[in-house]
């Protein structure tokens, strides 16, 4: 054997997926197919959202469609730092509602050889970028961005339209409050 030959090993490293686009996109839908696909893998998995999305269930997350997946819900960031010890994959859904704790509790999981996969809006109601998501889309290593259908002519849409009088930057709905638009018919009403 040659003894300049050097075999390098690399520990198990851990990285951090981004799912983002506009309300009705797919976020959702796309990180329960990719939590689906760990389970089946046999790696234990873990999946988090914010106490505030209480839309459609109150123990799962669930797409738009109706798709969903056991979650345990959490107040902050740090929480699921605390809570995900004993899971090889992580998903945290609805990004958007958490503070900017989430970067750093997702870096120090990620750094920990974990895989963790977040799902939220880049882009706020008035298509400004929407925190802490452009922070973890600077860090993360894959990104995933989807793309809804424009309600008024069918293209491509990466905005979401608030439909009803609303002014504060969190409402938390579904189509009650919101429609996916493309950049043409998205309109940002003065406030």
């Amino acid at each position: 054997m040659n003894e300049n030959l050097q075999i390098r090993t690399y520990k198990k490293t851990g990285h951090i997926e981004i799912i983002c686009g506009s309300m009705f996109s797919g976020k959702t839908e796309e990180l329960i197919r990719r939590i689906r696909r760990a389970e089946i893998a046999k790696q234990r998995v873990k999946v988090f959202k914010p106490k505030i999305d209480n839309r459609y269930s109150e123990f799962s997350i669930v797409s738009h469609n109706e798709r969903s997946f056991p979650s345990e819900i959490v107040d902050n960031a740090e929480e699921i730092l605390e809570k995900s010890f004993d899971a090889e994959v992580i998903g945290i859904d609805e990004a958007q509602f958490f503070d900017n704790n989430l970067v750093e509790v997702c870096q120090q999981i990620a750094d920990s050889g974990k895989r963790v996969i977040v799902a939220g809006l880049d882009q706020d109601y008035k298509a400004m970028p929407f925190e802490p998501m452009p922070q973890l889309l600077a860090i993360a290593e894959y990104i995933t961005k989807t793309l809804a259908v424009c309600v008024i002519c069918g293209a491509p849409a990466n905005r979401t339209q608030r439909v009803t009088e609303n002014p504060d930057r969190v409402l938390v709905g579904g189509e009650n409050h919101y429609e996916a638009r493309c950049r043409l018919h998205h309109i940002v009403k003065e406030s």
